[in-house]
C-alpha cells in the first residue's frame, strides 16, 4: 500500500509545472495566438514595412505571448521556462540576462547584414532612378531621397589607425566624446583614463585618406577628475581657436567653464597661434554651453544653469543673467539675428533676445514645447527652422515663424540620456545615436529613415558611440563620411 501511494505521488510530481493543466491550456492557446496575426497583414504594405523592419533593432517578441509570473517564454523553442530563484545573488537565468542576450543576438545579426550590404534594397542603383527621373517617373523629392539613401547605404565601415606618442594609453583610454571643428580637419576628444578622470586630445584628420586611414593624436598633460557636462568649439582669436568646456563641481571644488586653447595640443595656424592661456570662469552647476558667432554678442559665450542662463563676455568679464523656470540642457546662438535658443528640462524651447535687458519682461522671443526634457537644439542655416530632440526619443523640425512642428523623425531611442543631434543641410541628412547604441540616419527633407548602423561592440549604457559627420572629412578636399568612436576604437564610414 505504501509502495503504491509513493509511486502515485512520484508520477504526479514528475514533470513539475509542465503537467499543470492551466499552463498547458495557456500554452496550447498560445500556438494559435502567435500564428494568427501573421495571416492578417496587409500584403500591399509588405514591401514598405520590410524596409523599416529590417532597419529597426527594436523588433520585440510577439506581444500576444502572455507573461506568466515566475516563467519566461522562449520564442525560438516556443515554450515556457521557469525562472530559478536566486541563491547567493547568483541566478543564471534572469529577465535582464534574457533581454541582454536577445539584444546582443539582434545586434550581431544586423552587424552581419550591415557588412554584407551592397545597396539599400533591390533595384536601388544610380542608373535606374536617374533614368526614371529623366522619363518623369520620379519627382524632385523622391529623386533626392533615393540619392541620399543610395549614398548612405553604400558607406562601409573601416577602422582608423590612431598614431600617438603613447601607444599604451590608446589601448586603455576609452573615448567618451568626439567633436569635429568647423573645417572638419580636427577632432577634439575626451577620453576616460583607466586610473580615473578624463584626458583631452586633438586628432588631426588630414591623414584620413584611403586606402590607409591613419590619423595622429595630439595629447596634452591636462587631466581633470570632474565630469564634462558640455563642450563646444570657440572662436576667440580666430576660427575654432579654443575649446569651451563645462566641468561639473566635485566635493569642495565648484564647477567652472574653461576656455582651453587648441594651440596647447597642435598649432593649426603657424606664426599666428601664440602660446595660449587657459581661462577658467567660476560657474557652478553648468549643464550646457554655446559660443556666440553673432556680431552683437562678440567674444561672448553662454552657459545653461539651474533655472537661469548666464551670458559672459570673455574680454570684459561682464555677465548678464536671465532667470528661467527650469534647467537649461541645450543652447545655440543664431548668427543673423541676435537670438539665443535654449532647451529646458521641462520640455520648453525659448529664444532670448540679446538686445533686451535681463530685468525686463519681453526677452523671450519664441516659445516651443516638447513633452520631455530637451537635450539638443540645432538652428538651420536660414534661421527659420529649428531641430530639437528630447529624452522621450522625439526628434522634431519646427517652423520658427509659425511655431508649428513640420515633421517628426521616428526611430530614435532615448529614455533619460543626454544625447546630441547632428544636422547636415549640405548632405540633407540628420544623424543621432540612440541609447540602444544604434546610429540612425534620416533624410532631412522627408524624415525617411535611410540607415540604421549597429555598434561594433556589445550594447552597453557605458559604451554609447560618439559620432561626427562632415561633408569634407579631413579638410576642404575630403569626402563626406561619418566618424564613430566607441571604447578604444575609431571607425570611418565614407561614401563610396
Amino acid at each position: 500500500m505504501r509502495k503504491s501511494s509513493w509511486q502515485s505521488r512520484r508520477r504526479h510530481g514528475r514533470g513539475g509545472h509542465q503537467q499543470n493543466p492551466w499552463l498547458r491550456q495557456r500554452h496550447s492557446s498560445q500556438r494559435y495566438t502567435t500564428e494568427g496575426p501573421q495571416s492578417l497583414q496587409d500584403p500591399g504594405c509588405e514591401d514598405d514595412e520590410s524596409a523599416s523592419t529590417s532597419a529597426s533593432p527594436n523588433t520585440a517578441a510577439d506581444s500576444s505571448v502572455p507573461d506568466l509570473p515566475g516563467y519566461y517564454y522562449d520564442p525560438e523553442k516556443k515554450r515556457y521556462f521557469r525562472l530559478l530563484p536566486g541563491h547567493n545573488n547568483c541566478n543564471p537565468l534572469t529577465k535582464e540576462s534574457i533581454r541582454q542576450k536577445e539584444v546582443e543576438s539582434k545586434r550581431l545579426q544586423l552587424l552581419e547584414e550591415d557588412e554584407q550590404r551592397k545597396s539599400a534594397r533591390k533595384g536601388l542603383n544610380a542608373s535606374s532612378f536617374l533614368q526614371k527621373s529623366r522619363l518623369g517617373f520620379l519627382n524632385v523629392t523622391s529623386y533626392c531621397r533615393l540619392a541620399h539613401e543610395l549614398r548612405v547605404s553604400c558607406m562601409e565601415r573601416r577602422k582608423v589607425q590612431i598614431q600617438s606618442s603613447d601607444p599604451s594609453a590608446l589601448a586603455s583610454d576609452r573615448f567618451n566624446l568626439i567633436l569635429a571643428d568647423t573645417n572638419s580637419d580636427r577632432l577634439f576628444t575626451v577620453n576616460d583614463v583607466k586610473v580615473g578622470g578624463s584626458k583631452y586630445g586633438i586628432i588631426s584628420l588630414r591623414g584620413l585618406k584611403t586606402p590607409t586611414l591613419k590619423v595622429h593624436m595630439h595629447e596634452n598633460l591636462y587631466f581633470t577628475n570632474r565630469k564634462v557636462n558640455s563642450v563646444c568649439w570657440a572662436s576667440l582669436n580666430h576660427l575654432d581657436s579654443h575649446i569651451l568646456l563645462c566641468l561639473m563641481g566635485l566635493a569642495e571644488t565648484p564647477g567652472c567653464a574653461t576656455l582651453l586653447p587648441a594651440s596647447l595640443f597642435v598649432s593649426s595656424h603657424p606664426g599666428v597661434d601664440r602660446p595660449g592661456m587657459l581661462c577658467s570662469f567660476r560657474i557652478p552647476g553648468a549643464w550646457s554651453c554655446a559660443w556666440s558667432m553673432n556680431i552683437q554678442a562678440n567674444n561672448c559665450f553662454s552657459t545653461g544653469l539651474s533655472r537661469r542662463v548666464l551670458l559672459t563676455n570673455v574680454v570684459t568679464g561682464h555677465r548678464q543673467t536671465y532667470g528661467t523656470n527650469s534647467d537649461i540642457l541645450a543652447q545655440q546662438f543664431a548668427v543673423m539675428t541676435p537670438l539665443l535658443f535654449n532647451g529646458c528640462r521641462s520640455g520648453e524651447i525659448f529664444a532670448i533676445d540679446l538686445r533686451s535687458r535681463s530685468q525686463g519682461k519681453g526677452w523671450k522671443a519664441t516659445r516651443l514645447f516638447h513633452d520631455s526634457a530637451v537635450t539638443s537644439v540645432q538652428i538651420l542655416q536660414e534661421e527659420q527652422y529649428l531641430m530639437a530632440s528630447d529624452m522621450a526619443g522625439k526628434i522634431k523640425l519646427w517652423d520658427l515663424r509659425t511655431t508649428k512642428c513640420l515633421r517628426q523623425y521616428e526611430g530614435h531611442v532615448n529614455e533619460y540620456a543626454y544625447l546630441p543631434l547632428h544636422v547636415h543641410e549640405e548632405e540633407g541628412i540628420v544623424v543621432a545615436v540612440g541609447q540602444d547604441c544604434y546610429t540612425r540616419i534620416w533624410s532631412l527633407h522627408d524624415a525617411h529613415l535611410l540607415r540604421t548602423i549597429p555598434s561594433p561592440h556589445p550594447t552597453s549604457k557605458a559604451d554609447i558611440p560618439s559620432v561626427a559627420f562632415s561633408s569634407r572629412l579631413g579638410g576642404s578636399r575630403g569626402a563626406p563620411g561619418l566618424l564613430m568612436a566607441v571604447r578604444q576604437d575609431l571607425y570611418c564610414f565614407s561614401y563610396g
